[in-house]
């Protein structure tokens, strides 16, 4: 991976503004900090006259609290709104004129913001950015909005889908009433009942500059960016940190097995089992182990499933990125005729086969290098840099934790994949949703 990166050197720096550290990485980083608590991440690279602005507010689903699921989703809706100084529309048009595009994510430890723009027009998406973080314009017309928006979505991706009802009820049985045990878009009476208060006191709590990353990746000037940010988030006042519920690894135990009525063509079987959080090294063991149950037509549960029982038309894998225990998910649509019992077994027989019989000669150096070049091909783009950069510095801490992901792989052993095997083997820490056709659905 090559960069156009600028010297690490910086010109002196406006009051309200200090250096807190450098990173002599691939991608050279520097770390800034206002005087009310606000990150900013640099990452300079002049090859291109483009920038990456993203906003990491250190809020997601699995910071609200019962009864009130569905506000951090909701929020991302409404800072698109309109703020005490613009209209609505007025954000979206201001981007366009000058050929920027910007998007939002929600998810279970955080929220981001972002904007792609030429790095001539930093100053508009900074002031834009400041704008809706201090003066968002919170009303019930603008409320009742989005609540309309937030509940068709619903709908759409969980009621309507079998996948994101599956989703939704293998979550409910690992993690019960725990915070990452409800969807990030909520349930749908929380969403009808949230109020204008619920909004008020939420953005005060955690649209705050001390619990908020902004990175700027791409060709930055950095005497104008550092003016630009004294100037406009400058003034904004650091809140308090808000309690959060505490991130329990379950409060239910496993095995436990479910079967859905729901409008399939053939079931359907999604099986979650307990993982380590992103931070504990094991989750690099997992990556690995991922890398060889499912990764790929060679992976061991294409070659069982798929090719040599064809007991399955898909098998499909999602290793967690959380602050706090998440699911090793992995989904199985198999034929009609399939055994689904048997199907499922033959997951767990993959495990114990790992356990038992480790890995086979250069199994594991294979894995590992091709998850390493996973991890720098995700590093190609400006926004790709300026995401890692933000996820990481959230969720672990330290955006270097992610930046030296690569590396890290390199030192998994076969012993940490197999203990991280045996680990998913335990029966305490198995969820297993069974999606049965049937031609009527209720939710």
């Amino acid at each position: 991976m090559t960069t156009n990166d600028a010297p690490l050197c910086s010109p002196p720096l406006p009051s309200g503004i200090q250096l807190v550290s450098r990173s002599d990485t691939p991608i050279p980083v520097e770390r800034y900090l206002l005087e009310n608590g606000l990150t900013l991440l640099v990452h300079a690279d002049q090859g291109v006259e483009l920038v990456s602005y993203q906003t990491w507010v250190a809020v997601g689903s699995g910071s609200e609290l019962a009864g009130k699921t569905g506000l951090a989703h909701l929020f991302e809706h409404l800072m698109f709104k309109a703020t005490k100084t613009h209209e609505e529309g007025v954000f979206d048009r201001a981007l366009e004129e000058v050929g920027g595009s910007a998007n939002a994510a929600t998810w279970l430890d955080w929220t981001y913001y972002y904007e792609d723009v030429p790095s001539a027009h930093i100053g508009r998406v900074i002031a834009l950015e400041a704008d809706r973080l201090s003066g968002l314009l919170l009303n019930e017309e603008q409320l009742e909005a989005e609540r309309k928006v937030v509940m068709n979505e619903r709908r759409e991706c969980v009621e309507d889908d079998p996948d994101g009802l599956m989703d939704e009820r293998l979550w409910r049985l690992a993690f019960g009433e725990g915070p990452y045990g409800h969807p990030t878009i909520g349930w749908m009476d929380d969403i009808k009942g949230l109020t204008l208060e619920d909004c008020e006191r939420f953005y005060r709590a955690h649209y705050a500059p001390n619990q908020v990353v902004v990175v700027v990746s791409g060709a930055v000037d950095r005497e104008t960016l550092f003016k630009l940010m004294v100037e406009h988030y400058g003034p904004l006042s650091s809140q308090p940190y808000p309690e959060l519920p505490e991130r329990v690894m379950t409060t239910q135990v496993g095995p436990v097995r479910e079967e859905l009525p729901l409008t399939l063509h053939a079931p359907r079987v999604s099986i979650g089992l307990i993982a380590p959080p992103i931070t504990d090294p094991a989750s690099l063991a997992l990556e690995c182990l991922d890398e060889l149950l499912n990764q790929g037509d060679s992976s061991r549960l294409h070659r069982a499933l798929v090719l040599e029982r064809e007991w399955a038309t898909g098998v499909y894998s999602a290793v967690p990125t959380f602050k706090g225990h998440g699911l090793y998910e992995l989904t199985l649509e198999l034929s009609p005729d399939a055994p689904v019992d048997e199907a499922t077994a033959v997951v767990f027989e993959q495990l114990e086969e790992i356990v038992q019989g480790g890995l086979t000669q250069g199994e594991l150096e294979k894995v590992k290098r091709q998850k390493e070049l996973g991890a720098y091909r995700a590093l190609q783009t400006l926004q790709q840099r300026a995401h890692a950069l933000g996820f990481w510095e959230l969720v672990s801490g330290d955006y270097l934790s992610g930046l030296n992901r690569a590396s890290s792989i390199s030192e998994v052993t076969e012993r940490d994949v197999r203990n991280v095997a045996r680990a998913l083997l335990d029966p305490a820490r198995r969820f297993i949703v069974v999606g049965q056709p049937t031609p009527l659905h209720e939710p």
